[in-house]
């Protein structure tokens, strides 16, 4: 086997150290992104779904406001873990990023192998917009507040449409149920289809994410009980949070978050985390959050990172003492 002189063989060692570099570098540059190439934002959900919507918002921002090309991929199944899987295994260079739900947080402890160290496997790039689970019934049922409805499922058999198990529509409904000891049955639907259960009177009531149920309210298709939030949403001031009914520690909400695959740079995260917090703060983005009954508010990494691990501890628990599952 014939090889390279020395001198050879030592200025292509230094050829290809330089080119590994150079593309390295390029790749990973906070400055240079994201003019290298287009951005790969895969997201959990099919079109339509909320978590779709978000992306779609701050996509479009994101090229409006870095001139770089932002391209969406729904990726849905398995409660977004194929997306999640995609995108673990994805270049951590800043050019492929995942947008996900709460269901995030949920799903470890809610599948036997959802694919994913929720805490060790991504970065948490930026929380987006978040929103209250809000709990409604049809017209015709006859409670008009929280505590009338209790009071009717001790009398009658009454059942509920969530956006499907391990949701935290389904998750916090099972522990209000817990709390105020009455027993309604679960009837899972998919999330776009569980406001039209309640609509068409096929369930007594629905637990949901605000943005599809909020229009069937405004309509007067459905009746809203209460909000899971600690406080009041802004876009229905009349409909009561859970706690005004003395409910305690109910602060449950669905939320966005963007993340990306673990070894991603930390000035690079810190460069991408301000152009979406840039992004989520433009009027025309506020407006359309604020019409789905959604909220915002500027986060580094390192807060999006304290918050998840919060909810991934409180959605833990929930899973295990409400024993949902998902095979």
């Amino acid at each position: 086997m014939t090889s390279l002189p020395r001198t050879s063989l030592l200025v292509s060692l230094l050829t290809l150290g330089g080119l590994l570099f150079a593309g390295q570098a390029s790749a990973q540059s906070p400055a240079d992104w994201p003019k290298a190439k287009p951005v790969n934002i895969v997201v959990g959900f099919g079109p339509g779904a909320f978590t779709d919507v978000i992306a779609r918002v701050v996509a479009q921002k994101l090229g409006e406001t870095t001139g770089g090309n932002f391209i969406v991929e729904n990726k849905p199944g398995a409660g977004g873990n194929i997306a999640t899987g995609q995108v673990k295994r994805a270049t951590p260079d800043g050019y492929t990023i995942l947008v996900h739900s709460v269901a995030y947080s949920v799903n470890p402890s809610l599948y036997p192998n959802a694919g994913y160290d929720p805490l060790k496997d991504f970065v948490p790039l930026a929380l987006g917009p978040r929103t209250p689970n809000i709990l409604a019934v049809n017209p015709s049922t006859p409670a008009k507040d929280l505590n009338e409805l209790v009071e009717l499922a001790r009398k009658q058999k009454l059942t509920y449409a969530s956006s499907g198990i391990g949701t935290t529509t389904h998750l916090s409904m099972e522990r209000l149920k817990a709390a105020a000891k009455v027993d309604i049955t679960h009837v899972p639907y998919q999330p776009a289809q569980a406001v039209g259960a309640v609509v068409a009177g096929h369930t007594s009531m629905s637990s949901t994410s605000m943005p599809p149920a909020v229009p069937q309210i405004k309509a007067g298709k459905l009746r809203a009980i209460a909000v899971t939030s600690a406080k009041r949403n802004p876009l229905l001031p009349d409909v009561p949070s859970i706690t005004e009914f003395g409910y305690k520690d109910f602060d449950d909400y669905t939320w966005v978050g963007f993340f990306l695959p673990a070894g991603t740079p930390p000035a690079l995260v810190e460069r991408i985390n301000a152009e979406i917090n840039k992004a989520m703060a433009l009027p025309a983005s506020k407006e359309k959050f604020v019409s789905l009954g959604m909220e915002s508010a500027q986060n580094t990494s390192a807060q999006f990172g304290a918050f998840l691990s919060d909810e991934v501890t409180k959605w833990a628990a929930v899973v295990k003492s409400t024993g949902a599952k998902v095979e």
